[in-house]
């Protein structure tokens, strides 16, 4: 693994300036990953930063830091580490561990989801070994992300959804299903998130067929589709990411005074 050393105390050595979302999240990998840290984690330590970032630059360019406009490179795998430490501590808040698990179902799903974008064609910056890498990061990552799903918050156990079906297995999938119930009495169909969970449960279901129809079904209504020759699964999680987007555009945003 590339990594590099941490400072010796990374809590006392840390520049204490810059937007409170960098202090924290320093706060939290110093304490999680103390002894080497992916290369990402040098914009949490690293005196040169800029002056004039507030919480939302310094979340835009830390996240792209780790995975790159939405395409995997070399050292994407390990940065996923530190979404993982995030997204499992309950210093953070809420919306920023429903955005790092959505981080980590789209490193997850990269190859996937641009392959279902550009078919029959290559995706154009495609890194096969790098995506693979990020998949199985995040696939390690997985159930201890989903052991937290009693102690987690709506928003995040929604993101967490969409993860557990990227890696289904016989003991997640019938919980998962379990789980979600009670969603559906909360948010009917034919809203961003009745929609989202309905279709996380077709997924669960893992009946082909199904999924497939399904998958038409609502991107001919108002997601952006994909050809028809596209792996079934492939354009299942092209749908999925796009709900997860819209579906955490609403969670995520700040109330006022907050």
């Amino acid at each position: 693994m590339d990594t590099h050393a941490a400072p010796e105390h990374p809590q006392h050595d840390a520049i204490a300036w810059g937007p409170p979302i960098r202090q924290l999240f320093r706060d939290v990998i110093a304490e999680r990953l103390p002894d080497r840290m992916p290369l990402q984690a040098a914009m949490l330590f690293d005196s040169e930063t800029d002056p004039a970032w507030d919480d939302r630059a310094f979340l835009a360019e830390f996240y792209n830091e780790i995975l790159h406009q939405d395409a995997c490179q070399p050292h994407t795998a390990e940065g996923l580490a530190l979404l993982a430490a995030l997204a499992v501590d309950d210093r953070i808040p809420a919306r920023h561990r429903f955005q790092a698990v959505d981080l980590l179902f789209r490193a997850a799903t990269v190859d996937e989801r641009h392959l279902a974008e550009t078919w029959p064609a290559t995706p154009q910056h495609a890194d096969p070994d790098s995506e693979a890498r990020a998949c199985k990061a995040v696939q390690l990552h997985t159930p201890d992300l989903l052991a937290r799903w009693p102690a987690e918050c709506p928003a995040v156990r929604l993101a967490l959804a969409g993860l557990a079906v990227v890696f289904p297995t016989d003991r997640t999938l019938p919980a998962l299903t379990a789980r979600l119930h009670s969603f559906l009495s909360q948010h009917p169909q034919g809203t961003d998130i009745g929609d989202y969970v309905r279709f996380i449960l077709v997924l669960a279901a893992q009946d082909d067929s199904h999924t497939l129809a399904v998958t038409e079904k609502l991107t001919d209504s108002y997601w952006t589709g994909t050809v028809r020759g596209v792996p079934t699964r492939a354009r299942a999680l092209h749908l999925l990411g796009q709900m997860l987007t819209k579906v955490g555009a609403g969670l995520t945003r700040p109330r006022a005074g907050q």
